[in-house]
């Protein structure tokens, strides 16, 4: 039976009356649980299909009844749906399993899904319905990438993930298999990475992805005196005039609410600057509409990401969870951030700053965190250059990858029951195709 339609006033997000079906409008649903860049190309390639991605997302008791418990609260789970450039409307409480009504009621004909099936707690399609209505799309399921794969992780404290080089892995100079394998895999990791920089549409250029090439000494402790070597593995759009750039650090691991609301905050931080000086004044909104054909926002945000060896000497244990290459593309598609700096240094020297391509940055932006400690301060030059700025704590401070692993490790019983069941199911959903 379908899903319980709500009346008028009910429905979670507005609108609340009916809107016209078009085929431009597309449906995609899911738990979304601590969000990966398989959950993002999922959405990369249902926003290619039309113009409008619409994002459903499952409540927490009904992933529990149908599939076991999540890591992440419902709450967090949107935060990280709404973070992602190709979404334009995220839906909380939609139904596990998907429902005509619901998808027409927010203008959606077509609803997209992975090459994967997903049953419920009956054993049965969750896209029986909209499949018999011949409204179901497929697309390619991310390989190698979910949230079962991160949780064994966990579990197990493997690291065979790390990756020692990013560059060499691209090039398949690294990695496992024949060097065939290698080169192909290296070319597939290289197109995944061009296909997240794109804008909103999934279609156009969107950020760009530099790369800093120097010693892995370098990109640690210090960081000062090295010679700096950046490359472009994607041209993307570059600042525009009155932009400022401004930078950002991290790990990023397990990219979550946490990350996601420390970047927003920095718009919203560069926003009220950029009030200030009068960027939404009408002549100023005027002059670049004339200039550039469209408006834009103030800050160009150049995000860099951590090396998994630079992150292991500080975290230790099998940190990070998720290799560079998944970090970087979890961090590439959101819609808080212009540009990547893959292995970035830990600390980002005065020299380092001089020489990312778009110029010194008007201000290098940090948050709070006691996850992991420190001998020293990272970010003493941008101090002394007079352009550090500290974001104060937020909702979802609290939520890095230690909380993560930490939520994990309580409930240990349950998840590892919760990987049992979802093995069992995977069998019996490939006996469904």
């Amino acid at each position: 039976m379908d899903a319980t339609v709500p009346s008028k006033g009910q429905w979670p997000v507005d609108p609340q009356d009916d809107v016209p079906v078009s085929k431009d409008t597309i449906w995609v649903d899911g738990c979304f649980d601590f969000t990966h860049h398989g959950h993002a190309g999922a959405m990369l390639q249902a926003r290619r299909l039309g113009k409008e991605l619409v994002v459903g997302i499952h409540s927490d008791e009904e992933i529990l009844e149908n599939k076991g418990p999540t890591v992440m609260t419902l709450e967090e789970r949107v935060a990280a749906v709404d973070a992602c450039r190709w979404s334009t409307k995220s839906i909380p409480y939609a139904p596990y399993v998907t429902s005509l009504p619901w998808i027409s009621h927010y203008g959606c004909h077509y609803v997209v899904h992975g090459d994967d099936i997903t049953s419920d707690s009956s054993g049965e399609d969750c896209y029986r319905y909209v499949k018999a209505a011949g409204r179901f799309l497929v697309v390619k399921r991310t390989p190698g990438i979910s949230t079962t794969d991160l949780v064994g992780r966990m579990l197990l404290c493997t690291r065979s993930h790390f990756i020692k080089s990013l560059p060499r892995m691209l090039a398949g100079k690294e990695g496992s298999g024949s060097p065939e394998e290698r080169r192909v895999t290296g070319e597939e990791m290289a197109q995944r990475i061009r296909d997240y920089a794109t804008d909103e549409s999934g279609l156009q250029p969107g950020p760009c992805v530099l790369s800093w090439n120097v010693s892995q000494s370098a990109k640690g402790e210090d960081g000062y005196g090295e010679e700096d070597k950046f490359s472009t593995m994607v041209h993307g759009k570059a600042p525009k005039p009155g932009q400022r750039v401004v930078y950002v650090d991290g790990g990023f691991d397990l990219f979550s609410s946490g990350h996601i609301e420390f970047l927003r905050q920095v718009i919203k931080s560069e926003v009220a600057i950029a009030r200030e000086n009068g960027w939404y004044e009408e002549d100023s909104i005027r002059r670049r509409k004339s200039s550039s054909g469209e408006d834009y926002g103030p800050a160009f945000v150049v995000a860099g990401v951590h090396d998994d060896e630079v992150i292991n000497h500080w975290k230790g244990i099998n940190y990070p969870i998720m290799n560079i290459f998944e970090r970087g593309l979890c961090v590439l598609q959101c819609r808080y951030i212009s540009s990547i700096i893959l292995s970035a240094p830990f600390t980002p020297s005065a020299s380092y700053l001089r020489l990312i391509p778009f110029g010194l940055p008007s201000a290098v932006y940090h948050g709070p965190t006691s996850f992991m400690p420190l001998t020293f301060n990272p970010y003493s030059a941008a101090k002394e250059l007079g352009i550090y700025q500290e974001i104060q704590k937020h909702n979802f401070q609290h939520v890095n990858a230690g909380e993560i692993v930490e939520r994990i490790m309580k409930s240990r019983a349950l998840y590892e029951e919760r990987q049992r069941i979802k093995a069992e199911k995977a069998k019996k959903e490939g006996m469904l195709v």
